[in-house]
């Protein structure tokens, strides 16, 4: 065995060259290598030793997964300081509450989670992280660590009341490493014909089992972990396919999530899978070998874990050919006590013990763990307390088969555990209910649902249905998203049952709760509004009723990650492009109807099939700028990465130099005005105004040698098919000859297409691609050309771009082309190309502040 977790800094350091962590955020990706995240947690554990921060002490962990995430954490393993963590979707109540108790002394996070806390200690962004250390990493491991001492205090996320922390030793994860490390071994002769492993993670690594599969397994295999800002299924299938995915860690509703959106794709799916039933796995691969293309052919396998999976779900993806691994774990254990082994599934099982710990089931059918997985002490009240018994009863039962396999039937107790991996206690959702007018009881209890296990409230209330549904919404406003009360429902009789002891009969409530649930969900849907039937694809549920006045929450019961696949959904179908948080923020279905009516300019009726869909986005609508949000559905656009490589790169370097530049100052004369020579390294976002179709040509002409050899520039969408397909020119020669200038001008000018009609956001991901490829990105944000060349309003899609890149803004104004387009070209020295300071975006802003402040930037250019 290890002697410690530290030591896997030392495989940090060997596979140094390899990828480690690739982080999606906004359209950009972001990759790291093992040497660079040994290079961090070096330089991290330099930082403490810098602010005599001793073995011992605490640092507050609290962030977004990322690179600079697991060099913090690794950073304080090195030099023995304790790591508190939490999850990034928690609340500022919960933190502070932490925060109180630990009394950590550092912070670390994301900026727009540590400026809420109302505290005087020191912080560090993970966002800036590397600017702030010491440049000399510290690799000794501190004395102090060894395998008895304990590395992290693990507070689970929930309750609102007195936070109680699971404090973990090394020897609590390795107990659990070891033996999967062994078995790896046997393996790995084989794992270099596939080498690098991908893992799609979808889990937050302050979750145990989110480290177990981000943290300690990766490097062993020197394996890649990619990590996502937006669990949202069309990007998570277009990032599995486009980076190779090999396997997908997630929680349950994620999973629901994507098969909805499979479904979605494919609407012969669900009768095919009811005819591959018994077929062997190549078969069933060969059958849904469209799915497979779809999510590339590298996709093989997905880990589920951190909640219960519904029998159905992984019946799901088992049909389709994918191989779906469950175990079972907990804080207490510091991750697994159960695993399927990849190539030996149990099917609806949780798999079977590992080596290094006894599990039993005890005669009640509860769960029952002893070994040196089990953590030794929890953190409560600014102190660290032994726990007491040698058996962890864990609260959730379970049935051993003939195999030894485990069958999870359950929580024993009163903790709600989510499709999502959430813990809720119910005891927050009953006071959160019981101090709203009218109510004079409430149990909140788990049931199970098509989108997984949810809570739901059951009241003895005095008042109507509708008073019923405002203290629903009263009491959600006190408490956490993952917290939101979806279902409400009336006990039917005066009084809960209880015992004659006066206990509660949670188990009876639970029964007729879920009871009555399964019969509303059974019902068949009164309406065919198109709008409702996606809400119901997402969900998983028949839904009665169309009014406007219905919730998005408590009525439609769509939670966080339903609001953003509903969005992703509307952008694609019905051709539209929302912000972020527009959905996010909505309570009923009326106000969604209106955003839909705003933002397409035409009333969204009910509809009576999803071809009805396609009849709405094909019609009439007014022409949009490239960066305003469409409205109607274009053509299907390709987005080429050929023009990146090298032949075509040494072309078109060739092309400008001793074609486009020389011609350009033969016929036009322009004269370069540049407020700063010295322009930041790396991709810039390049902006522009709009006049002539050459403005292109003439922004590369003014930019220096290494910049404009490596811009990517966006071009109308419509105009660049239009010449693909040789249509609507002004003659037939030109429609014969337009391919032919479609392939020179994606050759010589690195274009792209931004569309004027749809797929607004998929442009934006390929720049982002190009960015990440080290290319800068040309855009023209007033979206048309200026007929008497004066600025015209910038489109709201520009400071999006903005804020999605993540990239310095280089404005550019082109001035006088409107008296040479009166005067004429040949050199008539009216031209002049200002380029400016570049603008570092403000992360916090919005789009549309982004967008005026670049609109301001390019008119003062214009008007000097």
């Amino acid at each position: 065995m290890r002697a410690h977790l530290a030591t896997l800094v030392h495989e940090f350091r060997q596979h140094a060259a390899q990828t480690a962590v690739v982080s999606h955020r906004g359209n950009r990706s972001y990759r790291t290598t093992y040497g660079e995240l040994a290079q961090l947690a070096g330089r991290f554990a330099a930082e403490l030793e810098r602010r005599n921060i001793a073995p011992g002490e605490r640092v507050l962990l609290w962030g977004e997964n990322s690179a600079e995430w697991i060099g913090v954490f690794f950073g304080c393993l090195l030099r023995g300081v304790i790591v508190v963590p939490l999850d990034a979707a928690g609340t500022n109540e919960f933190a502070e509450l932490v925060l109180k108790d630990v009394a950590p002394r550092l912070l670390a996070g994301d900026q727009n989670l540590l400026a809420n806390l109302k505290t005087d200690l020191p912080q560090l962004y993970l966002s800036c992280l590397a600017a702030h250390l010491p440049t000399t990493p510290l690799f000794a491991i501190s004395d102090a660590v060894n395998e008895n001492i304990p590395f992290q205090i693990v507070f689970t996320s929930g309750t609102t009341a007195e936070p109680r922390g699971i404090v973990h030793s090394h020897r609590n994860v390795l107990a659990s490493l070891q033996p999967i490390e062994n078995e790896m071994a046997k393996y790995k002769k084989y794992e270099r014909w596939v080498h690098p492993l991908r893992f799609l993670h979808a889990l937050p690594l302050s979750h145990v089992f989110g480290q177990f599969m981000g943290l300690w397994t990766p490097a062993l295999l020197a394996a890649e972990v990619h990590f996502v800002d937006q669990f949202e299924a069309r990007r998570m299938t277009h990032l599995i396919r486009r980076e190779r995915i090999s396997v997908l860690i997630a929680v349950p509703r994620i999973l629901q999530l994507l098969r909805a959106h499979l479904l979605g794709q494919f609407p012969s799916l669900a009768e095919s899978l009811q005819r591959t039933k018994g077929l062997s796995i190549w078969k069933r691969w060969w059958r849904f070998r469209r799915i497979h293309r779809t999510l590339g052919l590298k996709f093989w396998a997905i880990i589920s874990g951190g909640a219960t999976l519904p029998a159905e779900l992984e019946a799901f993806w088992n049909q389709l050919g994918f191989a779906l691994i469950q175990g079972y774990g907990m804080t207490e254990t510091a991750a697994l006590v159960t695993l399927n082994h990849p190539f030996r599934i149990g099917r609806g099982t949780i798999g079977k013990a590992l080596p290094g710990r006894e599990v039993r089931i005890s005669n009640e059918g509860e769960i029952l763990v002893r070994g040196d997985i089990l953590a030794s002490a929890t953190w409560q009240r600014g102190t660290m307390r032994p726990r007491e018994g040698e058996w962890l009863a864990t609260g959730d039962l379970a049935a051993e088969n003939e195999s030894g396999e485990l069958r999870f039937l359950g929580r024993k107790g009163d903790l709600i555990v989510t499709a999502a991996g959430m813990n809720i206690h119910p005891a927050d959702l009953e006071e959160a209910i019981s101090r709203q007018p009218g109510v004079r009881g409430c149990a909140v209890v788990p049931c199970e649902t098509a989108s997984g296990t949810e809570p739901v409230a059951v009241v003895l209330f005095s008042g109507n249905e509708e008073e019923l549904q405002a203290a629903a919404v009263s009491a959600n406003r006190t408490l956490a998203d993952y917290q939101q009360i979806r279902r409400i429902l009336r006990w039917p009789e005066l009084q809960f049952p209880y015992t004659t002891t006066g206990k509660l009969l949670r188990r009876k409530v639970t029964q007729w709760a879920c009871d009555t649930l399964s019969h509303q969900q059974s019902s068949n849907p009164s309406s065919e509004d198109v709008l409702i039937n996606l809400i119901a694809e997402i969900t998983g549920e028949s839904i009665s009723g169309t009014g406007d006045s219905l919730r998005l929450s408590e009525d439609l019961h769509l939670d966080s990650l339903g609001r953003v696949q509903l969005q992703s959904e509307l952008e694609q179908r019905l051709g539209l492009e929302l912000q972020d948080d527009r959905i996010a923020g909505m309570e009923r279905l009326g106000d969604l109807r209106k955003l839909l009516s705003e933002e397409s300019s035409a009333n969204l009726l009910p509809l009576s099939t999803a071809q009805a869909i396609e009849a709405k986005t094909n019609a009439s609508q007014p022409q949009i700028s490239p960066l305003e949000k469409p409205a109607a559905a274009p053509p299907h656009h390709i987005y080429p990465r050929w023009p990146w490589s090298w032949p075509v790169k040494t072309i078109r370097i060739v092309f400008i130099e001793l074609v486009m530049r020389p011609l350009t100052r033969l016929l036009a004369a322009p004269r370069v005005i540049r407020l700063r020579d010295d322009l930041p390294s790396g991709p810039l976002l390049i902006i522009a105004n709009h006049v002539t179709a050459y403005d292109g040509a003439l922004v590369l002409y003014a930019l220096p040698p290494a910049l404009r050899h490596r811009t990517a520039i966006a071009m109308s969408g419509e105009m660049l098919f239009d010449l693909r397909r040789g249509q609507n020119q002004r003659n037939a020669l030109l429609n014969l000859l337009s391919p032919i200038g479609y392939w020179l001008v994606t050759a010589f000018f690195n274009v792209f297409p931004m569309p004027q009609l749809r797929g607004f956001q998929q442009s934006f991901e390929h720049a982002g691609e190009a960015m990440d490829q080290g290319y800068s990105v040309l855009v023209f944000p007033e979206g048309a050309r200026s007929p008497d060349a004066k600025l015209t309003p910038f489109r709201s899609g520009i400071g999006l771009l903005t804020q999605q890149s993540r990239v310095p803004v280089l404005p550019i104004a082109l001035a006088g082309l409107g008296q040479m387009k009166k005067t004429g070209w040949f050199r008539s020295g009216h031209l002049e190309i200002r380029i400016g300071t570049p603008i570092l975006p403000d992360q916090q802003a919005t789009p549309a502040e982004l967008t005026a402040k670049l609109e301001a930037s390019v008119q003062q250019l214009t008007a000097k």
